[in-house]
């Protein structure tokens, strides 16, 4: 048996689901045609398969309903004892994606002559991941790292959350925010000093969605306000479910819930985060794609000196990750204490470590310009004697 990711695609709920699915070896290929001349997805990447295809998989709708939980235990890791086991697999796990604070030269090294480019998930990268998603904020310390970070680089914040929510959790103008998972985008209020052409940014790929979204956040709290714990937030071009607080034998109740409301929206689509359901626009739109266009905005798009940093901690950054490997540039860090399948090249544990690294990153930086400051005086010092 193998494990792929689906996309489930019903025309009569009108939801289109990514969920896994185990399918034997010697059939995946004839379940799934329109990859069979394709290599295996990565991480984060779907398969699009008919509603009729599913069910002879999972057998009916509570097979499906039950995939749905299975899907949401999957994105939610809960917190395991230790164990040699799992210590095992840690280890094995943090050879391919070593901590980028022990790798710090070997990222710099990598760096040397090009812009860095830095964008930073926010909530379990700049901020610890909490029951009230109202309650995730900031730290004075984080805040002024991230303020010095944007003196040196271009710094980006890419969130799922709305753009003016972010903002109101970080505070700082000088930064590029990219909401709703990069469906809105927008620059510096203070304008970009770092390349030449580079324009003022307000991009809404999303925006035709906004009334549909209003409409199905309405329902789903109506819809879900029986259910203890549940937390639905407005993120302008997505609607989030929150679940960290929600008994775990009641997803399958909440899944029913949400499915129930979507049967009627065939242009949405029902995404997963880290204990949350995230009903999103079907267009093909995503934090990788805010990316690029965030590159493109500074006058990077074709440019082979730039080094874009993206440090995330959820399944939705794995977009992100996934570009700056087929892009050949840069690299993305995982935030994680558990292993996880990955396109980033590096890991930190925790937004404490995110910090020190930032911090360095800030420090190598400073030293950087001091040490081709003093070059520069001691050249035209000695283009000075020769004058004499």
């Amino acid at each position: 048996m193998t494990q792929q990711n689906v996309v489930v695609s019903d025309p009569k709920s009108g939801i289109n689901l990514a969920i896994p699915v185990k399918v034997p070896v010697s059939n995946s290929s004839a379940l799934f045609t329109t990859a069979a001349q394709k290599p295996p997805p990565g991480p984060g990447s779907c398969i699009t398969i008919s509603r009729k295809t599913l069910l002879e998989i999972n057998g009916n709708n509570s097979a499906r309903i039950n995939s749905w939980v299975e899907s949401m235990r999957a994105s939610s890791p809960t917190h395991h004892k230790s164990s040699p086991a799992l210590s095992d697999d840690l280890n094995s796990w943090m050879v391919q994606h070593p901590s980028a604070l022990d790798m710090f030269e070997q990222i710099i090294s990598a760096s040397k002559g090009k812009q860095i480019v830095m964008f930073l998930d926010y909530d379990g990268t700049l901020s610890p991941i909490v029951e009230d998603p109202d309650q995730a904020f900031m730290s004075d310390s984080m805040r002024a790292t991230v303020r010095k970070l944007a003196r040196y680089f271009p710094t980006a914040i890419v969130s799922g959350r709305c753009r003016d929510k972010v903002y109101s959790f970080v505070r700082l103008a000088e930064l590029y925010y990219a909401g709703s998972h990069g469906m809105d985008i927008k620059g510096p209020s203070k304008g970009c000093k770092y390349k030449k052409g580079a324009q003022a940014v307000l991009f809404q790929p999303a925006s035709e969605f906004l009334p549909m979204i209003d409409e199905v956040y309405k329902e789903l709290v109506d819809i879900t306000k029986s259910t203890e714990g549940v937390r639905v937030e407005n993120n302008k071009f997505c609607a989030s479910v929150h679940f960290r607080c929600v008994d775990e034998k009641k997803w399958g109740e909440l899944a029913q819930q949400v499915r129930s409301v979507l049967k009627e929206y065939p242009k949405l689509q029902l995404t997963q985060g880290r204990k949350v359901l995230e009903i999103r626009p079907t267009i093909k739109w995503d934090k990788g794609k805010a990316l690029e266009f965030l590159l493109e905005s500074l006058g990077y798009a074709n440019c082979t000196d730039v080094f874009p940093v993206y440090i995330g901690d959820d399944r939705t950054d794995e977009d992100a990750f996934k570009v700056l490997r087929e892009r050949d540039q840069g690299f993305g860090i995982l935030v994680s204490k558990t292993p996880k399948d990955t396109h980033a090249s590096y890991s930190l544990q925790e937004p404490s470590e995110v910090m020190v690294f930032l911090r360095r990153l800030v420090e190598w930086k400073k030293l950087s310009l001091r040490r081709q400051f003093r070059i520069r005086r001691q050249i035209e010092e000695m283009k000075a004697s020769l004058r004499n």
